[in-house]
């Protein structure tokens, strides 16, 4: 019997579709570029010059990677994907922000169960986007086409960025002392964490049209649109304030998945704690919907969602005002939430009780 000849297409991958998908986000991947930038995509690897780094006194590289997680499903449903390559680069670049980074470049990895290049340009275009808030340059990346691993429609994103700080200027937990302000940056709602408990008790068993109605407990934004809000990316604004006031911000801490409860403490040393004041801050509407739904207690809350703080800055309590003054100018909305004690590395609460009772 004659053998049949099974081709790469026939197999499930469409390498001429993938070429088309190239074509179509090149004008998104330029429109991040930075003079730094050596060549264009297409190579085997990025390449980035670092020789702006010979200025500093003793330059590190910091790395950082992350994904979106199940926010992804959200997307899927609500046939909605343009905001989800914005969370992918925020996860990255607000991690290393974290010890005052400037973020250099950044490469994407795109698993997707059935390539369309109308589909990856849409979620490429938020990495641009991404990329664009941040500023840094999206220098490379990965289409991968997973046909009979992933249903067509399915897709997951993985990101990886890298930056630079000088080590006499990075953020560290060590320099914290008692007496320090907390100062919180909004978030523009869930983010990107805390989403399997989100589409359990929001999502799943709704249709498509119930996802897109308004809702007027979410300030009338539907459910998809509230859940798919994108990361904050505060990385312009920060080092901007670091760079205004040098030496007046100590440490920070990107609030992500475990909450304040489990990210603020990462910012800290052994001989403080950070005692966080209930009701200094709006919690928004997307995440008390979502807490009232799993009846989440109060500490439940605190440790699965931001709660509306989405980064929290150490502050010098003599140069509070001017941190905060700076952040304003790059429109950042600030609220103190609390301060430092003498402690062992913890994260303690005042106002038990009135998480949701801020007064303006």
């Amino acid at each position: 019997m004659t053998k049949q000849e099974v081709t790469y297409q026939a197999a499930g991958v469409d390498t001429a579709e993938g070429a088309r998908a190239v074509d179509a986000i090149k004008e998104t991947v330029h429109s991040t570029y930075r003079p730094e930038v050596v060549g264009d995509i297409g190579g085997f690897g990025g390449l980035f010059s670092i020789a702006a780094a010979k200025d500093m006194a003793e330059p590190l590289l910091v790395s950082g990677t992350d994904g979106v997680g199940t926010k992804l499903k959200v997307a899927q449903l609500a046939g909605k994907h343009g905001t989800v390559g914005i969370d992918l680069v925020a996860m990255c670049v607000n991690d290393i922000l974290a010890c005052g980074a400037e973020p250099l470049f950044f490469l994407d990895y795109i698993a997707i169960g059935k390539l369309r290049k109308e589909h990856v340009a849409e979620v490429v275009a938020g990495i641009g986007e991404g990329c664009r808030q941040a500023g840094c340059a999206l220098i490379g990346g990965e289409m991968a086409e997973h046909p009979g691993v992933m249903d067509p429609d399915d897709y997951d994103l993985s990101g990886f960025t890298v930056g630079v700080v000088d080590k006499p200027k990075m953020l560290d937990p060590e320099s914290v002392s008692e007496g320090d302000v907390l100062i919180g940056l909004a978030s523009s709602g869930l983010h990107s964490n805390g989403y399997s408990l989100a589409r359990k008790v929001c999502v799943e068993g709704k249709s498509r049209k119930e996802l897109l109605t308004p809702v007027e407990a979410l300030d009338g934004q539907s459910v998809a649109d509230a859940l798919l809000t994108p990361t904050r990316i505060y990385v312009k604004q920060v080092l901007g304030t670091l760079k205004t006031c040098p030496g007046a911000v100590r440490a920070l801490a990107h609030i992500t998945g475990g909450g304040i409860s489990e990210n603020l403490n990462r910012a800290l040393n052994e001989r403080v704690d950070a005692q966080v004041d209930l009701g200094t801050w709006p919690v928004p509407a997307v995440a008390k919907y979502v807490c009232d739904a799993a009846e989440l207690s109060e500490p439940q809350a605190l440790k699965t969602f931001n709660m509306g703080v989405g980064m929290i800055l150490i502050v010098d309590p003599a140069r509070a005002e001017e941190v905060e003054a700076a952040l304003a100018e790059a429109g950042e909305k600030t609220y103190r939430v609390g301060r430092i004690v003498s402690g062992t590395g913890e994260v303690q609460y005042t106002g038990e009780g009135n998480l949701y009772g801020y007064q303006g």
